[in-house]
């Protein structure tokens, strides 16, 4: 079931879990859950600096996670276990472009004690046919490093196709790793009309 208010406060519930739309509130709730994930995140995701896993340093992020939603440019959805209201995950679909591209980019991580159960998957599905059915983005990009071998079953389970090879792409945990490019396309889009 999708609740959507406006395009930047937009709730999905399915099953056991609740995808929603960040809100400057959710501050504790999301440094809550990146100081509980720390160690188990950074082999997967770029070098954070301390302030990153404060509250202060969350305050700020969400303030420029509300100004590029409210370009248009960003999409930031929080995972919450529906029991317990705690956050389990994060998506993001970012460098969302218009016209002539129609496209964005995904990122995603999952906590610790979520893996394996397929929340990720769900999350995954609901988001993105928000993304193409409400968003009317044409293509949804991501990039895994080779050695995440479950990033990239969930990927290809969600109908993600091979596009490319990127050396070196970006700096994980100090080093450069290299990442495969997916991406996937939606077979609804609709040229939207010229006003």
């Amino acid at each position: 079931m999708i609740q959507l208010n406006s395009l930047h406060n937009v709730s999905i519930t399915v099953d056991d879990i609740i995808i929603r739309t960040a809100k400057l509130s959710d501050v504790e709730t999301i440094t809550n859950y990146y100081v509980k994930n720390r160690n188990h995140l950074e082999k997967w995701e770029p070098e954070r600096d301390e302030n990153f896993f404060t509250i202060q340093g969350w305050s700020q992020i969400l303030c420029k996670f509300d100004e590029l939603s409210n370009s248009g440019s960003l999409v930031y959805f929080i995972i919450l276990d529906r029991q317990s209201s705690e956050m389990i995950g994060a998506i993001s679909f970012s460098n969302i472009c218009r016209f002539p591209f129609h496209s964005c980019s995904l990122g995603y991580s999952l906590g610790e004690k979520a893996q394996g159960k397929g929340v990720m998957t769900k999350a995954l599905t609901q988001s993105i046919n928000y993304m193409f059915q409400v968003q009317n983005l044409h293509r949804i990009s991501a990039f895994y490093m080779p050695e995440n071998s479950k990033s990239k079953a969930v990927l290809e389970r969600l109908g993600f196709k091979s596009e490319g090879f990127a050396k070196d792409y970006l700096l994980i945990n100090k080093k450069w790793e290299d990442h495969e490019l997916v991406s996937l396309l939606n077979p609804n889009w609709i040229k939207p009309q010229v006003r």
